[in-house]
């Protein structure tokens, strides 16, 4: 098992409480299998609102898994291809990190709607605004699938923040520790050597995705790694770090720190914290009268569709992206929220290479 891909139960009480807001069907494709069947874990299959139009791999039996697992016939080679079919409305780009953006933008200018894994682009502040670009240029929905904005803790703190009952964050933690005492089965090796704050989502949702703010400025400091795969001399990226911290100004003017390591074994996960002018919320929220709130129960799923892996969050992700297409409404995870999320960790990762310098991120807004 993958850490990450633990599935949670489905609430079959929630199930009933769905009702449909369209009888509309996305015609949608597929692109990405791999080694972690990524491109099926969504469940975009099982959605009422959705067809599977067409799915693609460029390894053949990853394609032929991929059709099976999405009940779908129609297959291409390759991402390219798939985007030029026109009768595809949207696709979900669950492929290796570095192709992410180039496959986004294609697939924005060929007129489609996208939903991506993270991260929205990968070590390129270039590639950032190219997608902005993209999106904006294109005007259809982007969104990226950062599965912490839909973790029970992350969801209660965002729907506290968004009706006022916590203020300004003071100070947010956010933290994503995958131990890789192995290397991991990438295309191309790209996971080998990956330097942290390129894959900084996961935590940097903690604070982003509870706000809707962004990180102005960071200092980041790096660890080398004792595994011989993860060190500079053993990865395509000269990267030596297996472990980076990053300490960041947030838009509020408050601050946090972002933690992403790949070498601490023990617990790991995604997890995140925060403190609030009228409270903290570790696991549960306590407020100045020092009693707990219970956490808000997350939106029903339609019947069929699986909270998933990733803390239950891979349900309610894709459920948000179909709603914002048929709803034509902005997605949770709009492009200007997914490159505030992705592009600080770049940021974070020169800074680490200058000791910590601290220096200004790019911020983006809709």
């Amino acid at each position: 098992m993958i850490q990450g891909f633990e599935k949670e139960a489905v609430n079959s009480d929630a199930e009933k409480k769905w009702s449909p807001v369209s009888d509309r069907r996305i015609r949608t494709g597929i692109i990405g299998y791999g080694v972690c069947g990524f491109g099926a874990a969504f469940y975009f299959q099982d959605h009422p609102n959705v067809v599977i139009e067409a799915v693609a791999d460029m390894a053949p039996e990853n394609c032929a898994a991929l059709a099976k697992a999405c009940r779908c016939q129609k297959t291409y080679a390759s991402g390219e291809e798939l985007i030029q079919d026109e009768k595809v409305e949207a696709v979900f780009i669950a492929t290796d990190a570095p192709s992410h953006a180039r496959l986004a933008i294609a697939a924005l200018e060929a007129g489609k709607h996208v939903a991506s894994a993270v991260p929205a682009v990968f070590g390129s502040l270039e590639e950032a605004d190219a997608l902005f670009n993209a999106v904006k240029i294109s005007r259809r929905k982007y969104m990226m699938f950062e599965t912490s904005c839909f973790h029970a803790d992350l969801y209660s703190m965002r729907e506290m923040y968004r009706k006022g009952e916590l203020g300004r964050v003071i100070y947010a933690e956010g933290e994503y520790w995958h131990y890789f005492g192995a290397p991991l089965a990438s295309h191309g090796d790209w996971r080998t050597g990956l330097p942290p704050q390129w894959y900084p989502t996961h935590a940097n949702a903690y604070y982003v995705g509870v706000t809707g703010g962004s990180f102005t400025e960071v200092s980041c400091m790096g660890m080398p790694s004792p595994a011989p795969h993860l060190q500079a001399r053993n990865n395509c990226y000269g990267n030596p770090f297996g472990t980076e911290i990053a300490l960041y100004r947030t838009s509020e003017g408050g601050m946090a720190r972002m933690a992403i390591s790949w070498d601490t074994p023990g617990v790991g996960g995604e997890m995140g914290r925060i403190r609030a002018e009228k409270g903290t919320f570790y696991g549960a929220f306590q407020g100045i009268d020092g009693k707990q709130t219970p956490l808000i129960e997350r939106p029903p799923l339609p019947a069929g569709v699986e909270a998933g892996g990733h803390g239950g969050s891979h349900g309610y992700l894709m459920n948000e992206f179909v709603e914002s297409i048929i709803l034509d409404r902005a997605p949770l995870v709009d492009a200007a929220q997914a490159l505030n999320m992705t592009v600080a960790g770049i940021v974070a990762h020169q800074s680490a290479l200058r000791n910590g310098e601290l220096l200004k991120i790019p911020q983006y807004a809709l």
